[in-house]
């Protein structure tokens, strides 16, 4: 048996309770931590274990991540593609990519995985749906294996290119016989069902402009077989909608479920553009959504209708997305950024700092199915993120809301399974410089 007692934090914000106005937040409290789970919550804990003295800090659940590109971090602020909406940035992206193989899979992965972790991400998912070179989702899990983080890799596809009047190059798409094999293969290899799993492995074709109804359709029934979850992209600008209206003749959201991609299983990327219709029916089945607000930003895209689709009753996470269309990774920041977004679309009091934690922890844990995670309480895994607020980004702030109000935007420690992960704002479990370094030079080498 091991402990680690975390004491005297100033505030413990625990993501409890029914909604963000119930959740309990304690003061000059300590977490117990016994082999990789919170064991109890409150004032006066002790323990034969660690101690680790917590006075200045704010304590909250690790956030989740429920959408990213982890390759695309060797790929920031590309000339070209820095002012263009979605399809156009992807015509500019995607020749960069072919030249991708392992060694850039595995480095960008470990580099985003890293950036996820300083901003207080314990659990990130990953849509990787190109593999060239030779590269395999292996790659992506081996680098979040060292980083020490949750990981919920998809293997992503794409089957239709340009050739058959799809977007990406011919030399990315694969045989949707191969993809089929290859995701049978990842999820027999790697997908852990159980409690406190640190690898789960989900199913995601890339986006319905991308791969063919038939796939999408296998995909579903495949996933469903080998009992993991469904993930795409969905209506995430105008021309999305308007590529499904006329490729298929009808709304993204009907599209999705004709093919059965709608239901507790399932999470959609974006969904920037659902309509009323749309929300109703991801609110009738459980259907998830990830909420990337910077990169929606960066991309033009629009405001998704998050306080909408929260009040019908969606279950809603954020994501940072790829990092060639935000361009950062940094999870608190979307936190915010998903705030401010709401307030401009809807006023003032559309969403509070404490709705947004909330989707940034316990609505992240909605998404991809993990009870197990999201808050602090006894028996909840110990994925916890300790954030400083001696320092001059919470000067004179008066309440805990300020984190995402004003900030830090880095911890101090992290995390996860009661594993420290994150130590005095470094990285404890891989060589943070070398990390770096090595992500420089392969991007000075595609940049010829």
């Amino acid at each position: 048996m091991t402990e680690t007692l975390l004491q005297g934090a100033d505030v413990v914000v625990t993501i409890d309770g029914d909604g963000p106005a119930t959740a309990r937040e304690w003061r000059t409290a300590d977490i117990l931590i016994r082999d990789g789970v919170i064991a109890a919550v409150g004032q006066g804990l002790r323990t034969t274990g660690r101690t680790l003295r917590m006075a200045g800090c704010v304590v909250t659940p690790g956030l989740i991540n429920t959408h990213h590109h982890l390759f695309q971090s060797l790929t920031r602020a590309v000339p070209g593609g820095q002012d263009a909406l979605l399809f156009g940035w992807l015509r500019t992206l995607y020749p960069i990519w072919s030249r991708f193989g392992p060694d850039e899979m595995f480095a960008s992965a470990q580099t985003g995985l890293v950036e996820l972790a300083l901003s207080g991400c314990t659990l990130s998912s990953d849509h990787l749906y190109l593999f060239p070179g030779g590269a395999r989702l292996d790659d992506t899990i081996a680098a979040a294996a060292e980083v020490g983080l949750r990981f919920h890799p998809t293997r992503g596809s794409m089957s239709i290119g340009i050739s058959d009047g799809g977007l990406p190059p011919d030399t990315l798409v694969e045989r949707e016989d191969a993809i089929l094999t290859d995701c049978i293969r990842v999820i027999d290899a790697f997908h852990d069902p159980r409690p406190g799993a640190m690898v789960r492995v989900g199913v995601a074709p890339c986006s319905p402009f991308s791969v063919s109804r038939e796939l999408m359709r296998d995909a579903a029934l495949l996933a469903r077989d080998k009992g993991v979850m469904l993930h795409t992209h969905l209506a995430e600008n105008a021309e999305d909608v308007a590529f499904s209206l006329d490729r298929f003749g009808c709304r993204p959201g009907q599209y999705a479920e004709e093919l059965g991609w709608t239901g507790p299983d399932v999470w959609h990327a974006h969904c920037v553009k659902l309509d009323p219709s749309e929300i109703d029916l991801f609110a009738r089945t459980g259907t998830g959504v990830a909420h990337c607000p910077c990169s929606n930003c960066r991309l033009g895209s629009g405001i998704a209708p998050v306080r909408a689709m929260r009040d019908a009753g969606v279950n809603v996470g954020l994501g940072v997305d790829g990092s060639a269309s935000n361009d950062a990774g940094n999870l608190i920041g979307e936190a915010r950024q998903a705030m401010l977004l709401q307030r401009v679309a809807n006023g003032a009091d559309a969403m509070s700092a404490r709705e947004a934690l909330w989707l940034a922890t316990r609505g992240g844990a909605a998404v991809l199915n993990r009870p197990d995670l999201g808050r602090i309480a006894p028996g909840y895994r110990a994925d916890l993120a300790v954030w400083d607020v001696s320092g001059i980004e919470s000067a004179g702030t008066w309440d805990a809301a300020a984190l995402v109000l004003a900030g830090p935007t880095r911890v101090r420690d992290l995390f996860v399974e009661g594993r420290q992960v994150v130590a005095g704002g470094r990285m404890a479990t891989v060589d943070q410089d070398a990390v770096i370094a090595r992500q420089r030079r392969l991007a000075q080498a595609l940049a010829g």
